[in-house]
């Protein structure tokens, strides 16, 4: 069974810091491309970052890694500002089979003074 779990969500204060986590498990995370999405209130789901690339809405501020032996993907969010609160999800999408992909729960970020 494949789960995408992801922790390290809070509340914290504009300028502040948050890491999040997902580990992956039930896959071969080698064949698998893990990113990092984000959906606010009424908004639609949105790309943040991945292998090798992070979106101009955040650059320079979060940064994405991959922990491989633990099969554990991060995103690492610094300056972080209220724009940035929103529901942070995981996701996995195969390599090698088109379309089939899966979703963690989400962890809720939320920045406010």
């Amino acid at each position: 069974q494949v789960r995408l779990a992801e922790s390290g969500g809070g509340s914290v204060q504009p300028g502040g810091s948050l890491r999040l986590s997902c580990a992956a498990s039930g896959l071969l995370f080698s064949n698998y491309r893990m990113s990092w999405y984000r959906q606010a209130p009424g908004q639609e789901r949105e790309l943040v970052a991945g292998n090798g690339f992070t979106t101009s809405s955040i650059q320079g501020r979060f940064t994405f890694s991959t922990d491989n032996a633990e099969n554990t993907v991060y995103l690492q969010m610094n300056s972080l500002k209220p724009e940035d609160t929103a529901v942070y999800y995981c996701k996995a999408e195969s390599r090698l089979i088109a379309g089939h992909e899966y979703w963690g729960q989400g962890t809720q970020v939320t920045v406010s003074s």
